[in-house]
């Protein structure tokens, strides 16, 4: 009788599990640490994907996959948000955004200041006129068939855009130093709507350079009410980060406010050892508007140089007309003169890097236009002044005439204790400030910032393994999914089912940056395999040349007949 009774047993159990559904996808990542991009603690499950979207997530069982990757000893996330990217020319002559897939980014955020649009007919051919190593043909005319044209040639990483407030101010204004007209600011705004119902994220701008610097608070209020409307962001590299960054805070706020938007300060740093103690104060400020009701975020990189041109070194009163003018001004006695005098001290009413560096040994130059003078790459503007037998100011002068440039440049101004403060800020998300790159030519005709190939990587290996400034729940939550509630793009930056699959896989035991100042170009370590729409675009740690990178609209967008 017990025989029969186990061999009922037995066939039940068997038919029973002949009956358990298995659910097949197309692909399954297995058995990873689950980093669903909210901040919650990570737990170890699995993940499945058909065709470009998440179809399950979680401690999966009966699953397989008709592609499968073991995950063990892995980090499963959502693929990373650039929110400062630099890419708009380098996708264009290379698509595959090595530099950044090899960190897990899976979408690339652009418009400090400037975009690709709109473009009016002298502003194509004066860019075009202008190119230098990346030359393509401008086949766009707005800031949308930019985005579409990126798309259809073919990206790696999804692509997104602000719309630059200064693109808007040349576009009806050129390079002049003064207030647009009532018609210019009505055409301004114009352009600023088209490019929202074409899917920009807001409105970008870039306030310490010229012509940006010529833009009044009001001025930028009023393009800004045109993006809230659509419920956009504004985004700044606000109008001093040194002698006059609590003062540039508070007309983001300002701004934040009057125009009823949603803002975020780019690259959020106290440039220059005096303005290092006014931390405290700058995010007391910030918080007392998170508090009142304003929405204001902010976003970094890992570094305490900051990248940019010797243009940041000189009055924007000189730059005035653009780069033509500016070379014809500096080469007049009086007026070099008077340059001079003004590098040497602290800006009047302008940033100064060049004084906030504190001296000529703190800056870097690391990009040249003109090939007789790439032999500098990479010595600081004193080494190049001693060899040249000049004084810093006045090398920095001829450095921009001869070159046809402003003269890539790295300055070293922030303080590393602040660094640590700032990643920790609960509102705090990341972007490189640079292009997406890869250590061939003509990439490496310059010597980039170090952050363009270890922004990411730095983060998570320095100062969440190492120094465990952050959970690496929370890192992963600022790299994902807070960016990409704050730009409100929908079905992406967290591993929910329905969403699309970017995703990150990688080693949180060996993820680093290994790029530096003295050798730049060099990929970051750690990451594994990389998912853009479910479609894999590193293997094993090798990028497999797939493209599959689509345009995020911002959510403004309206579909166009």
């Amino acid at each position: 009788m017990n025989h029969l009774k186990n061999y009922l047993i037995a066939f039940l159990v068997i038919t029973a599990i002949g009956c358990v559904k298995v659910n097949t996808y197309d692909i399954l990542i297995k058995n990873g640490q689950i980093l669903d991009g909210s901040g919650q603690p990570s737990y170890i499950g699995s993940l499945g994907i058909n065709a470009d979207t998440i179809a399950a997530v979680g401690k999966l069982e009966n699953t397989k996959g008709l592609k499968e990757i073991d995950a063990t000893g892995l980090s499963v996330s959502p693929g990373f948000i650039n929110m400062l990217s630099w890419s708009t020319e380098s996708l264009i002559i290379d698509g595959k955004s090595e530099s950044d897939i090899r960190q897990g980014v899976t979408l690339e955020v652009m418009g400090e200041g400037w975009s690709m649009g709109p473009l009016s007919e002298e502003m194509r051919q004066e860019q075009q006129r202008t190119q230098k190593d990346f030359k393509y043909d401008i086949e766009w005319t707005t800031l949308g068939e930019y985005l579409e044209f990126l798309q259809n040639k073919g990206v790696s990483t999804n692509v997104a855009s602000f719309v630059g407030a200064t693109t808007l101010r040349i576009h009806e204004l050129g390079e002049a130093n003064r207030p647009p007209t009532t018609q210019e600011l009505e055409n301004m705004k114009t352009l600023a709507k088209t490019a929202m119902e074409e899917g920009a994220m807001g409105i970008g701008s870039s306030l310490i350079y010229a012509p940006a610097f010529y833009a009044d608070t009001q001025e930028l209020i009023e393009l800004c009410k045109v993006a809230s409307q659509y419920d956009g962001m504004y985004i700044s590299h606000i109008r001093s980060e040194g002698d006059y960054w609590l003062e540039a805070i508070d007309e983001l706020l300002q701004i934040a406010n009057e125009a009823d938007i949603a803002a975020e300060i780019y690259h959020l740093k106290a440039g220059g050892k005096d303005n290092w103690s006014k931390w405290e104060t700058a995010i007391a400020k910030i918080d007392s508007a998170r508090n009142a009701g304003l929405k204001i975020t902010t976003d970094m990189y890992n570094y305490t140089a900051g990248a940019t041109g010797l243009d940041a070194s000189m009055p924007p009163w000189v730059q005035e007309g653009g780069y033509g003018k500016w070379a014809e001004r500096l080469q007049d006695p009086a007026i070099r003169k008077k340059v001079i005098n003004e590098m040497k001290a602290k800006g009047d009413g302008w940033e100064n890097l060049y004084f906030a560096a504190g001296s000529p040994e703190k800056l870097i130059l690391n990009g040249f236009r003109s090939d007789s003078l790439r032999y500098l790459t990479g010595k600081t503007l004193g080494e190049v002044a001693r060899m040249r037998g000049t004084s810093p100011e006045e090398t920095a002068i001829d450095l921009v005439v001869q070159d046809s440039s402003r003269v890539g440049t790295v300055y070293f101004l922030m303080s590393e204790e602040n660094v640590k403060k700032q990643i920790a800020l609960p509102y705090m998300s990341f972007g490189s400030d640079a292009a997406s790159i890869a250590p061939v030519k003509p990439f490496t005709n310059y010597s980039p910032h170090p952050r363009a190939y270890g922004n990411v990587a730095r983060l998570l290996g320095k100062y969440v393994r190492e120094e465990k400034i952050i959970s690496l729940e929370e890192a992963i939550y600022k790299l994902s999914g807070l960016p990409a509630s704050n730009l409100k793009i929908k079905k992406r930056g967290t591993l929910t089912v329905g969403n699309f699959a970017d995703i990150a896989i990688f080693n949180a035991e060996t993820v680093i940056d290994k790029a530096t100042f003295d050798n730049s170009h060099q990929f970051a370590e750690g990451m594994v395999h990389v998912f853009v729409n479910g479609e894999q675009v590193l293997q094993n740690k090798q990028h497999t040349g797939a493209m599959p990178g689509r345009v995020v609209r911002g959510p403004g967008y309206k579909t166009r007949n």
